[in-house]
């Protein structure tokens, strides 16, 4: 691995440990609206963003097309709200474990889907470090009670973590992970505002008391602000697929912080998963090769594209979202 890639494996992984970390602030916003937590979550990180977003930034979203700006519309409905109101509903029949461990399977996805997007073969490397992933992810949460709601919206949180990875490829390289950041956090408090007046009537937003204030502000300082535009300035420097490897940690950072506030313990199962975790993603980033394998690939190794000629893939690399230096931050 290189400087770039290394940079970009450390903060896609900075980004994963944040989210992990934050589940202990979830716990406290239960008896909060939910749209009304997203907006103000959303909301204040994209006022935070905004003056990050660099020179240029209005011209860069003029210069977005229709298609463009439809994606970004999903990417916040999907990767954003949708996620977060599917944990939601699947921990109201199923323990948080189960959704924890359908996420825990998106480096799987993300590593098959990403290549056949691009026209190209999964990299093998790549997809049996996800399936350690995978594999950490499950040992480290366990499995709990569950039925079929509660298996039905862990699949749509699988679906809204790939899509936070997926949909943002096209758009990453024209706004950079800053402007990138600020638009979906925008476009995700409008759809809350939308989503809350008809679900909660007037009751959608209300004041939060100290704790409901002191967690939305870590959401939208630390895991919205810091947490994305890490995430994407990863995504940029290895791509998705290796970038999707680091979300394993989330389960990892979830369950290192669970005994600090007595939500759980941190036990021989965790610490097996946790190493599997590090094997998956050691092994999926090429910073670990195995005998008789060869080195990573062109990718893997510089975190650059290969001439166009190289592609089996049609269209230009920004057009197929691969992982280029050179982008705006």
């Amino acid at each position: 691995m290189n400087a770039t890639t290394t940079r970009g494996a450390l903060l896609a992984a900075l980004a994963c440990v944040l989210v992990g970390g934050s589940f202990t602030a979830n716990s406290v916003l239960g008896d909060y609206p939910y749209a009304g937590g997203q907006f103000l979550r959303y909301g204040l990180a994209c006022l935070l963003l905004v003056p990050l977003a660099g020179k240029g930034a209005a011209a860069r979203l003029r210069a977005l097309t229709p298609r463009q700006w439809v994606r970004l519309a999903l990417l916040a409905a999907v990767g954003m709200v949708g996620f977060n109101l599917a944990v939601i509903a699947a921990e109201r029949t199923a323990e948080p474990a189960v959704p924890g461990v359908f996420v825990g399977c998106a480096p799987v996805v993300v590593a098959v889907l990403v290549p056949l997007l691009d026209g190209r073969r999964p990299q093998r490397a790549v997809l049996h470090g996800a399936l350690l992933v995978a594999v950490g992810a499950f040992a480290v949460q366990g499995w709990g009670r569950t039925d079929g709601a509660g298996l039905a919206f862990s699949v749509c949180a699988l679906a809204g973590e790939v899509g936070f990875a997926v949909l943002a490829v096209p758009v990453l390289r024209p706004l950079g992970p800053r402007l990138l950041s600020a638009t979906v956090c925008a476009v995700a408090a409008l759809e809350s505002a939308v989503a809350g007046v008809p679900a909660d009537g007037t009751g959608w937003l209300r004041r939060p008391d100290a704790v409901e204030a002191s967690a939305l502000l870590w959401q939208a300082v630390v895991v919205t602000v810091v947490g994305f535009v890490c995430w994407y300035m990863g995504m940029q420097r290895i791509g998705a697929e290796r970038a999707t490897l680091f979300s394993g940690l989330i389960p990892v950072a979830a369950a290192c912080t669970a005994p600090l506030v007595g939500t759980g313990s941190y036990g021989l199962a965790q610490a097996a998963g946790s190493a599997l975790v590090g094997l998956g993603v050691a092994l999926g980033s090429g910073a670990l090769t195995l005998p008789g394998r060869g080195g990573p690939s062109v990718i893997a190794s510089t975190g650059r594209t290969p001439p166009a000629a190289t592609f089996r893939g049609k269209g230009r690399p920004e057009e197929r979202g691969d992982a280029v230096s050179g982008m705006p931050e």
